[in-house]
């Protein structure tokens, strides 16, 4: 049986994971907004893999509490699954708006 502690460190990597996804989707996105776009899908290709390594700390706690396992959930812990899920949201929007200015970038080139 996991402790809160343990559980609190759990968290702990959850953020730090979702942290990293988060600050390289920023990078993607100024990327793409400069125009390297190749550089930007990398990046997010980064980011899900730290969001990933976060889902995977996650799942750890998921499959322990539906083996029967009673976990203490730590406010860490809450913490960590919020900024886990807007960073999954954020991946999605950041995507959407790399491939929307791809898209306007075709077309100011189209407009020379």
């Amino acid at each position: 049986m996991t402790t809160r502690e343990e559980v609190s460190m759990i968290g702990f990597a959850i953020v730090a994971h979702a942290g990293d996804a988060r600050s390289t989707l920023l990078e993607a996105m100024d990327c793409a907004k400069g125009g390297d776009f190749t550089q930007a899908r990398t990046l997010v290709e980064e980011a899900n893999e730290s969001i990933v390594a976060a889902h995977k700390e996650q799942t750890k706690l998921l499959s322990e509490e539906a083996g029967g396992s009673d976990l203490e959930v730590s406010f860490i812990m809450i913490h960590a699954q919020d900024t886990l899920m807007t960073t999954m949201l954020f991946k999605d929007q950041a995507e959407y708006f790399i491939n929307s200015y791809e898209r306007i970038t075709q077309l100011e080139e189209k407009l020379k």
